[in-house]
C-alpha cells in the first residue's frame, strides 16, 4: 500500500509539473465546491485598470487567427466566401467600429442576463463588464442578432434555436461553455448559468448539463490556448477551464471532459483505496478504507459548507447522516496528503 501511495505521490508531482505555474498554490487535488471556491479565490485576483477600451488592443492578440496574423476570429461566425459579411469568420483585425461588415466587442454572457446587470459600458469601465475573458470580437450585425438570447442546443453553424435562444455554432459552442464557466467562477451568483443557458441543471449544482457537454463535444483547440498567457499579463488571471476542461467534471459531475493535467490518474489510484456505500443512503454510509492507515472523513453540503468531520483509523467506519437533510453531498476523504471526493445522496 505504500508503494502505492508513493506512487500517487509520483503522480502528483508530474501533473503539478505540467500544469501551468499560476496554479502552483491552488490545491487541485480538491472537488466540488470546495475546487470551486479555490479556484474562485484564484482567478478573482485581477488588475482593477483593465479597461473596455483596451479590449480593442488585446483582442488582437487573444483572438488572432493562427493561420493569418492580420486577421481575427470572429465568435459565431463561420463563413468567410459565401458573400455574406454577417456570418464571417474572421476579419482584419484593425476592421474594428460599429458599422456593417465591422467587428466589436460582444459580450458573450449578456450584460443584461446577469444579476445585477453588468450596466452600461464606456470606454473607461472596468470589471466585469470589461472583462476580457468573457469578451470576443463579434461582427456587428451577429452580434445584434444574437443580442441577449439565452444560449440552446442545436447543431451546424451559429443561429437562433427553440423559442429565442440562440446556438454559438458547432465551432464555438465550447469556447461558449468555458467562458461561461468561467464567469460563474469569478462572479457567482451574479453569473449562473440558468441566468444565460437553456437547460436542466446537472444534479443539484448551480452548472447547466448543456455547458458540460458543449466543454466535451468541442475541446480547446490553439486558437483558444493562446488567451490565457496573453490576459495572465495584462489582466492578472487566467480561465482555468481552458487550461484544463477537465475541471468542470471534477466540480459539476457530467461527461469527462479532456483531462489536460493528469488528475483523472490521480482520482483512480485513491478510487481504488476507499468504498463508499450504500449510495444514496437513507441511515447510515460505511466507508471502507483499504490503506490501513488514518484517515479523514470531512462532508460538505452544496453550499460548501462543512456539516461533518471526523478522524479514524478503522478498516471499516460508519456515519450516521439520518441527521441531514435529503440532497447532494461531498465526502471527502483524506489519507496522508491525498484527498478524494465522492459525491453523496442522502435520501
Amino acid at each position: 500500500m505504500k508503494k502505492l501511495l508513493s506512487l500517487v505521490f509520483i503522480i502528483i508531482s508530474a501533473t503539478i509539473f505540467a500544469q501551468q505555474s499560476y496554479y502552483d498554490n491552488v490545491d487541485i487535488r480538491k472537488t466540488g465546491q470546495e475546487l470551486y471556491f479555490e479556484l474562485q479565490s484564484k482567478i478573482s485576483i485581477a488588475s482593477g485598470t483593465f479597461t473596455y477600451n483596451d479590449v480593442k488592443d488585446a483582442v488582437k492578440i487573444t483572438d488572432l487567427d493562427p493561420t493569418n496574423a492580420s486577421r481575427v476570429l470572429l465568435v459565431y461566425g463561420y463563413n468567410d466566401t459565401d458573400g455574406n459579411c454577417i456570418t464571417d469568420r474572421s476579419r482584419d483585425k484593425n476592421n474594428f467600429g460599429g458599422s456593417n461588415c465591422q467587428y466589436n466587442r460582444e459580450h458573450v454572457f449578456a450584460r443584461s442576463l446577469a444579476n445585477p446587470g453588468m450596466g452600461d459600458v464606456n470606454s473607461t469601465s472596468t470589471g466585469i463588464g470589461a472583462d476580457p475573458h468573457n469578451l470576443r470580437p463579434s461582427d456587428v450585425q451577429f452580434n445584434g442578432q444574437r443580442g441577449n438570447k439565452k444560449f440552446g442546443n442545436g447543431t451546424g453553424t451559429a443561429g437562433d434555436v427553440g423559442s429565442g435562444n440562440w446556438y454559438p455554432g458547432d465551432e464555438w459552442k465550447g469556447d461558449v461553455a468555458r467562458m461561461m464557466m468561467y464567469m460563474y467562477t469569478r462572479y457567482g451568483d451574479r453569473c449562473l448559468p440558468s441566468l444565460v443557458g437553456v437547460s436542466t441543471l446537472q444534479d443539484n449544482t448551480q452548472m447547466l448539463q448543456l455547458f458540460l457537454q458543449w466543454n466535451v463535444e468541442d475541446p480547446v483547440n490553439a486558437f483558444e490556448d493562446q488567451r490565457n498567457p496573453y490576459l495572465e499579463s495584462v489582466y492578472g488571471n487566467r480561465n482555468p477551464f481552458i487550461d484544463n476542461p477537465y475541471l468542470a467534471t471534477v466540480i459539476w459531475g457530467g461527461p469527462a471532459a479532456e483531462d489536460r493535467w493528469g488528475i483523472l490518474s490521480i482520482e483512480q489510484a485513491l478510487v481504488n483505496q476507499f468504498v463508499v456505500f450504500p449510495n444514496p443512503a437513507k441511515d447510515i454510509v460505511w466507508v471502507q478504507n483499504t490503506t490501513q492507515t488514518p484517515i479523514q472523513i470531512q462532508m460538505f453540503d452544496i453550499t460548501g459548507r462543512k456539516v461533518y468531520s471526523t478522524d479514524i483509523q478503522n478498516a471499516q467506519n460508519t456515519i450516521d447522516v439520518s441527521q441531514f437533510k435529503s440532497g447532494v453531498y461531498i465526502l471527502n476523504i483524506s489519507s496522508e496528503g491525498n484527498t478524494l471526493s465522492k459525491k453523496i445522496l442522502i435520501e
